[in-house]
């Protein structure tokens, strides 16, 4: 290959949607901005978002291409990457697959914080699977998926996007991700025609900015980072992940873009790592600020472990870098191999044109899919008086209220593509449909999302004051419009619309908006018995609905037919299963209130309580459950021992308990943390039914990172707590261990 091709292949540089333009006969034509690029390389290396659609890209129904034209765009363009290719070498089509695909007419699944909230591996990793065999339907070929970032400050906009703020439940649901979208990992030496490399992003330490910040500095020490920040990135990594994104953060004061000991020694020498390390967007070129240029911007972040750009300029001057000595053109070659060891693995060079089939239909179809995860994810916080489920021998008027009550738009999250009329299904049409015979459903929006117009709340009072029951649904949205302002990587910069949530939108405060409150005020003081149902992309603080409402869920975006979700719920068809991955403070005056703070005097405030609203792991279910005391076996394990504790339906109906084990640290080399989440198993069971649940003590249960940074298990003694949430745990009778190492 030519300097020239070489560098061709490390570069990213356009955006997909301008590479053609939809005729008004419908049928698709390339643009000259796709003839001068790969003019300019002599072919393309890859190219982002060709099948993106949203109200940053402009792409809609109208203008871009849908499930049955998506595999001619991308024949299209790919037979013309081919003819401009002296070696024939083809384009690897990347796509964002945030929530499902990102594509007009691709399912689109409840968000990561909503998938945290399932606590349930093996159904994301069947999400996932779907996602991944849509994506190559369409004939996209590389998923770009957020799971490594942690949620520590819900201030941050994109903690719709983090499983959770547990680096436990993380790393479980990251190496779910990778095996339903890559297959198993021994089977990975090629990609079957229904799977997806996927990389996997940010790494490392996006979700600690300061202040909530997008894109912020991170202060994080390297313990920090080790134990909170790195796990899922490494059980990604060992579950086979084909890429890492850098993210756009420093890390004491290096930039993970330019971050040679994180992206050199760490992911590739210690950790093995033999996969594609894409940029984030316009990252290589924010360099510039520490090098001088762009040039020597790009020469840092290959030099550093970049493979692949993304929008950059930098990359394109890697042959000047070159020449210039500033890159060795070993270097050059290694991230050349990479790039193109996946495009082998993906079978491009024997079949640029594959646009298999989606699997025949079993049931699991991407809407059945999205609604279970939905399902497993809204979680009940409180049920005073057991209003729920809805009794139909004491509620024959319910009022269905709140801004969030009659739309799908704003159940959607961030990254989500134009929907065609009529999908999915709201609160307000789920109950309508599902509810009782007999039973009378009124409603009233009452406010906005935004802003401080009370107009309607009246109506919304009269309605709920009519009714035995008031179904109230506030919350967030992340829905993007075309008047929303952008920045040059798609972060929202100005917000013109009810855009509370998501890239770029963050907030000093966790507050909705004030019509909200005041709808909420004037609502419970009614007196009808008030459900609160929370639709939302981070953890608002509303302690005022924990105070006054009858009972109170939390749905994190749920996707399209999250509204079928809820009611199912509400009415008692189901029963909700769903537990926190976050905590939710009361104020964010306390931030922050993660549950595995270090273990210090952890003091309190004098003018508010220091502890969060709800725990980590709280959630509760239509009916009770009681916790044994856990007991050490020894056996035949790893380590010889394993744990086991008898779990009690005390209540009148079947329901599901999470069960939870955290380890508390005593005596260990390094200062331990209050509680870690170490293994988490779900259990079934009838009324009056016990049954012992065993979890195996091994090296992912009892490993602390180490004074020399390696995660290993310490000597010492460790206490064994189980229990139903974080919270439960600190209560809990625990069973202690002594660790030999």
């Amino acid at each position: 290959m030519t300097l020239r091709e070489k560098v061709g292949q490390l570069n990213q540089r356009m955006y997909g949607w301008n590479a053609y333009r939809r005729r008004p006969d419908g049928e698709f034509e390339l643009t000259r901005a796709l003839y001068e690029e790969t003019d300019r390389f002599e072919g393309l290396g890859a190219l982002y978002g060709l099948l993106r659609a949203d109200a940053w890209s402009g792409v809609d129904h109208s203008t871009g291409a849908d499930a049955q034209a998506g595999p001619a765009l991308a024949h299209l363009v790919q037979r013309h990457v081919l003819e401009r290719s002296r070696l024939g070498i083809p384009a690897l089509f990347v796509e964002e697959v945030p929530h499902g695909l990102m594509a007009l007419d691709g399912t689109v699944l409840p968000v990561n914080l909503a998938v945290g909230a399932t606590w349930d591996p093996e159904l994301y990793e069947r999400a996932a699977s779907h996602a991944a065999a849509e994506l190559r339907a369409r004939g996209g070929h590389l998923a770009l998926v957020s799971a490594l970032d942690i949620a520590r400050d819900p201030r941050w906009g994109r903690t719709e996007e983090c499983f959770g703020e547990d680096p436990y439940l993380a790393a479980r649901l990251t190496e779910a991700l990778v095996r339903g979208m890559q297959g198993n990992a021994a089977e990975q030496v090629g990609f079957s025609s229904d799977k997806a490399p996927v990389v996997l992003k940010h790494f490392a330490g996006q979700g600690a900015t300061v202040g909530g910040r997008n894109s912020a500095e991170s202060e994080l020490g390297p313990r920090e980072l080790h134990e909170i920040h790195l796990p899922a990135a490494r059980a990604g990594v060992r579950a086979g992940a084909a890429g890492v994104m850098a993210a756009y953060n420093e890390v004491d004061g290096i930039p993970c873009s330019a971050n040679g000991p994180l992206l050199n020694r760490l992911l590739r020498e210690n950790w093995g790592f033999e996969g594609l390390v894409m940029a984030d967007g316009l990252a290589v070129d924010r360099l510039a600020r520490i090098t001088g240029d762009k040039v020597s911007a790009g020469a840092l972040a290959l030099n550093s472990g970049i493979d692949l750009s993304l929008w950059d300029e930098g990359f394109t001057h890697l042959a000047e870098a070159v020449e210039r000595g500033l890159v060795k053109e070993s270097a050059l070659d290694a991230a050349v191999s990479r790039v193109l060891a996946l495009k082998f693995r993906l079978g491009l060079f024997e079949h640029p044109y594959m646009t298999p089939e989606l699997p025949p239909a079993s049931g699991e179809d991407g809407r059945s899919l999205s609604t279970a995860l939905a399902r497993s994810a809204v979680t009940l916080l409180h049920n005073k008086a057991g209003v729920l489920p809805v009794d139909p021998a004491r509620v024959s008027r319910m009022a269905v209220i709140g801004p969030h009550s009659a739309t799908t738009a704003h159940q959607l999250g961030d990254y989500t593509a134009p929907q065609r009329p009529g999908t999915g299904t709201s609160v307000l049409a789920a109950l309508n449909r599902l509810t009782f015979p007999g039973t009378e459903v009124r409603h009233a929006p009452g406010c906005a999302l935004t802003g401080d117009d009370r107009s309607g709340i009246p109506e919304a009072v009269a309605a709920a004051a009519a009714s035995d029951l008031a179904v109230l649904v506030l919350g967030g949205s992340s829905a993007r419009t075309p008047d929303t302002e952008f920045d040059a990587n798609g972060a929202a910069r100005t917000i013109v619309s009810e855009m509370t949530c998501g890239e770029g939108v963050d907030l000093a405060g966790l507050r909705l908006g004030q019509a909200q409150h005041a709808l909420l005020d004037a609502v419970t003081a009614t007196g009808t018995p008030t459900v609160v149902v929370l639709v939302q992309g981070r953890p608002h603080a509303v302690p005022e609905a924990a105070e006054r409402a009858a009972a109170l869920l939390t749905a994190w975006y749920p996707g399209p037919w999250g509204g079928e979700a809820i009611a199912e719920i509400l009415l008692g068809h189901t029963a909700p299963t769903g537990r926190l991955p976050v905590s939710v403070p009361r104020s964010a005056a306390q931030l922050p209130v993660y549950y595995n703070h270090k273990d210090t005097e952890y003091g309190s405030y004098v003018d508010e309580d220091a502890e969060p609203l709800y725990s980590f792991g709280q959630g509760l279910t239509y009916t009770s459950f009681e916790y044994g005391v856990p007991n050490i076996v020894r056996d035949g394990t790893s380590y010889g021992v394993s744990c086991e504790v008898d779990v009690t339906n005390t209540g009148e109906r079947a329901g599901c308990s999470v069960v939870q084990l955290y380890i508390r640290p005593l005596r260990t080399t390094v200062w331990p943390r209050t509680l870690e989440l170490r293994a988490f198993q779900s259990v079934d069971l009838a009324p009056g039914e016990c049954r012992t649940v065993a979890f195996t003590l091994g090296v992912d249960q009892l490993a602390q990172v180490g004074v020399d940074l390696e995660r290993t298990v310490l000597p010492g003694s460790v206490e064994i707590r189980v229990a139903e949430s974080a919270r439960g745990a600190l209560d809990a009778v625990p069973a202690v261990l002594d660790v030999q190492g």
